[in-house]
């Protein structure tokens, strides 16, 4: 069948609007979907520019919404017409999708950064077709079924995108991995989506001292309004800013980074973490990104550095826990959503990168009244309106 989806190719910064042929019917653990939304995350523009190991030309884009068209054979539990959140891809059958953990599907890296089937199939022809299980810059996908997650009719498709990976991994992140409450002194280094979820998780989870960090005043400003207790304006190559506050928390019990900056982890792993303290990586570095620390240091400390996939989280489980955040009002996603055109996706991922929006989110259908624009921004932003 004939779609439109946005291409990426070798060398060029902008994605190409194109005709293109999906295969019309899903394999037996696949559906097809007719997309509604679908969110811009910092990976796709990581593989984008080669950072990742995915093979280009390619579509891209892995936070989808949509309505099933067609189900593969062995596909229970769902049903055509229903509308459902695509999160990453994963095989369902392997040791890890089996115990709950997804995130660490045997076959990850096929799904997710070489975009292809098991097969090494495309849906998309000569194109990578089936990035992160779906390649949802597209008006349809085939999309891996394993983490799907049904949605109510009632909740706006743009709000919810974001919840398949980027919202998902930082709540999940803070909530699931480092196991915050109260009585815990954290930090979330960069306040972009991923970092202002965890954020917000931190404030759900009953942290008492929540520490934001960014280069960006009004994106500190945002996170407090969302939940931090204290911020502190980072330089380039590192956290010194913070250090008096966390000096009067005697210690970080707890740390979370999404920046993937090296500079940033070490800082704040050697400088600010107390004894017997956890932090947590859960941003995608250059290929070439190393860590230093000492070994006698770590070994003396008790620390705890390990990295995260996607908070680790299983979506069929966490992403009814954010609805249900949601629907609280405990998550205010209107805070960081701002909808585009699906054709102005260049202009969403120029706001993007320039920090003019936090999360932007692709609508294929502005006329549906479920896809109502959402124009928010961090408080004091810049923001340049698109069409």
């Amino acid at each position: 069948m004939r779609i439109r989806a946005a291409i990426a190719r070798r060398g060029d910064t902008r994605f190409s609007i194109e005709d293109c042929i999906l295969a019309a019917e899903p394999q037996r653990r696949e559906v097809r979907l007719r997309l509604l939304a679908c969110g811009i995350c910092h990976t796709d523009l990581a593989a984008r520019d080669q950072h990742l190991r995915t093979p280009l030309p390619a579509v891209l884009g892995h936070e989808g919404v949509g309505v099933i068209e067609a189900i593969g054979s062995e596909v229970t539990g769902l049903a055509i017409g229903q509308r459902v959140l695509a999160s990453f891809g994963a095989c369902g059958e392997c040791p890890s999708c089996t115990s709950h953990a997804p995130a660490y599907c045997r076959h990850l890296a096929t799904f997710c950064l070489l975009g292809q089937r098991l097969d090494g199939s495309s849906p998309i022809g000569q194109l990578t077709g089936h990035f992160f299980g779906q390649s949802s810059f597209a008006t349809h996908a085939i999309v891996a079924s394993t983490n799907l997650v049904p949605l109510a009719e009632d909740l706006p498709p743009a709000l919810m995108a974001p919840l398949a990976c980027g919202f998902l991994t930082g709540m999940s992140a803070m909530a699931q991995v480092l196991a915050v409450g109260p009585g815990h002194a954290v930090s979330v280094s960069g306040c972009g989506g991923v970092g202002l979820a965890a954020v917000m998780a931190a404030r759900i989870m009953g942290c008492e001292r929540i520490l934001a960090i960014d280069l960006q005043p009004q994106r500190l400003q945002l996170a407090m309004e969302l939940g931090a207790t204290a911020t502190a304006l980072a330089d380039e190559q590192g956290i010194a800013a913070a250090h008096p506050i966390v000096a009067g928390w005697e210690g970080l019990t707890h740390a979370l980074d999404t920046t993937g900056a090296p500079a940033v982890i070490e800082a704040t792993f050697q400088r600010l973490l107390r004894p017997r303290g956890r932090m947590v990586c859960a941003g995608v570095a250059r290929p070439d990104a190393t860590l230093t620390l000492n070994h006698n240091a770590l070994m003396l400390s008790g620390k705890t550095l390990r990295g995260t996939i996607e908070g680790d989280a299983d979506p069929v489980q966490f992403v009814p826990r954010m609805i249900d955040w949601y629907r609280d009002g405990l998550l205010p996603l209107e805070r960081l959503v701002r909808t585009y055109p699906f054709e102005a996706i260049n202009d969403a991922v120029a706001d993007m990168s320039a920090g003019r929006v936090i999360k932007p989110v692709l609508v294929f259908d502005p006329s549906d009244p479920s896809n109502a624009p959402v124009k928010s921004a961090p408080s004091n932003a810049t923001v340049v309106d698109g069409p």
